[in-house]
């Protein structure tokens, strides 16, 4: 789900305060839920079942309610701490770990309304690094400086005109003024023949275009807290940058044992898919020995190929401390808010506990999605028909976050020699998450290969809690990683 994204800015801009001091800044927004993710098996199924999945999940998250919520975050630090560190802070590639630099929440965002219109209000917004309210500035971070003019170009043609500031989306909530006039799709009605200052028709009475503001117009601080910049201004890039491996090192060691066995694997696939075995992939895991030498080691088994040796890096790499902010597993939460659960039943399905079911995950802020072999639903053990919201065959349990299996033996019977409803089980049990099922579904989990574990449970108090997490320590029975 969306709400399970954690971002933050890979440029460095600075923050200015009253007296005109700068301090950098970083920016960062962290999720109310906690982060998580999927597996790769998961998210190939996935894209295949519902490609707009995410999308939907946010959407009907706001349309219920439920409002998707991040707090905004940043990291404040001088020109003392940048000079200081191992690596340079203007360095889009670098981040600056939050044990050294803790994250301040400062503020909170919350979507609470979807677009009336996906493409007026979505297709149409044009984001620029260059729109920045008083009291921010940039860095001299040399991608972010290429950015400045790139996104300004990039909008011009991609919305075909330069006033596109003036779609709605696009607008300012609250007037300003620029030395912009005319051009295509003009909606607005500049009046005077002159919109540059000085000029001497002003001094005569006649309407002219915008005055710059000293007080609040934009003004480029000075570096630092004060002096002015001295120095070549050359396009090269600065030898600060040339340490390429202490933070991949950085980013691979702060990982828990699994996720460090996916990226290894996630290496390993994208490199069977080069030519020329014996050169490309062979170069790439000689730079991964300047990483770390057991994610190159499992690389190179993965692919089948010997050891190469150790490419010379520009700068040799330093040890830094694992930062937890780094892991997705790390910062998880066992929660089921905002999230769903895939309710399987059919003909047969016992009543009492369908309702247990959907009224407990309820309770824990999670929304059940009551799955069927037929739109129209099953008819319960209470000869009521219940509807469903998904059918079996398009809805699979990639969409979910957790399943349960409420069927009768007479049901049981019948979905154990369906494909739909074996897979929706096996894949619920091999992308880790929890499954809870009746009794008389034993027959189904074990036609799908469910193997015991804690993130099997029965239908009572014991699922709703087991469907707030995955089951990563179930992985190595089900498939070999790097």
């Amino acid at each position: 789900m969306e709400e399970g994204a954690s971002v933050f800015g890979v440029h460095t801009f600075k923050l200015v305060n009253a007296k005109g001091e700068a301090h950098f800044v970083k920016f960062h927004w962290k999720p109310r839920l906690g982060l998580q993710s999927t597996i790769w098996d998961e998210a190939l199924k996935l894209q295949a079942a519902d490609n707009d999945y995410q999308r939907r999940d946010l959407f009907e998250a706001i349309d219920a309610g439920d409002f998707p919520q991040w707090d905004l975050g940043i990291q404040i630090f001088d020109e003392a701490f940048a000079n200081a560190q191992p690596y340079d802070v203007l360095d889009a590639t670098k981040l600056i770990p939050e044990e050294d630099v803790p994250v301040r929440l400062i503020g909170t965002l919350t979507l609470n309304r979807n677009v009336d219109n996906f493409f007026a209000e979505t297709e149409q917004v044009a984001f620029l690094p260059s729109n920045i309210p008083p009291g921010i500035d940039f860095s001299n971070d040399p991608l972010l400086q290429g950015r400045l003019f790139s996104y300004l170009d990039t909008q011009n043609s991609r919305l075909g005109t330069t006033n596109f500031h003036q779609i709605p989306v696009n607008a300012p909530r609250c007037p300003f003024g620029n030395f912009q006039r005319d051009g295509k799709m003009q909606t607005m009605v500049p009046k005077g023949r002159a919109n540059y200052e000085p000029n001497s028709l002003a001094a005569h009475g006649e309407e002219g275009g915008p005055r710059e503001s000293q007080d609040t117009g934009f003004v480029t601080v000075n570096a630092a807290t004060g002096p002015d910049e001295s120095g070549d201004k050359l396009r090269i890039r600065s030898e600060t940058f040339a340490d390429h491996y202490s933070q991949a090192r950085l980013f691979y060691r702060s990982q828990t044992a699994s996720e460090q066995a996916h990226i290894a694997s996630s290496v390993v696939f994208e490199l069977s898919k080069v030519e020329l075995l014996d050169q490309v992939p062979g170069r790439m895991v000689a730079n991964l020995r300047n990483v770390d030498e057991d994610l190159a080691r499992r690389v190179a088994d993965g692919l089948g190929i010997d050891l190469p040796k150790k490419a010379p890096a520009a700068r040799a790499p330093i040890d830094m401390p694992p930062s937890d902010a780094l892991s997705i597993h790390k910062n998880m939460q066992a929660t089921l808010e905002g999230r769903k659960v895939g309710v399987l039943i059919a003909d047969g399905s016992d009543a009492g506990e369908l309702a247990a079911v959907v009224a407990a995950v309820k309770k824990a802020k999670g929304k059940a999605v009551i799955v069927a072999p037929k739109l129209g639903g099953a008819k319960l053990s209470d000869g009521k028909q219940q509807k469903a919201d998904g059918q079996l065959a398009g809805s699979p349990s990639q969409i979910f976050d957790a399943v349960a299996i409420i069927l009768s033996k007479e049901g049981c019977a019948v979905l154990v020699n369906e494909a739909a409803a074996v897979e929706f089980v096996m894949n619920a049990y091999g992308h880790l998450k929890a499954i809870g099922a009746s009794a008389a579904a034993q027959p189904l989990l074990d036609k799908a290969g469910v193997m015991p574990d804690a993130g099997v449970t029965a239908l009572d108090g014991a699922f709703v809690k087991a469907a707030a997490l995955r089951y990563y320590d179930r992985e190595p029975s089900l498939r070999i990683l790097a």
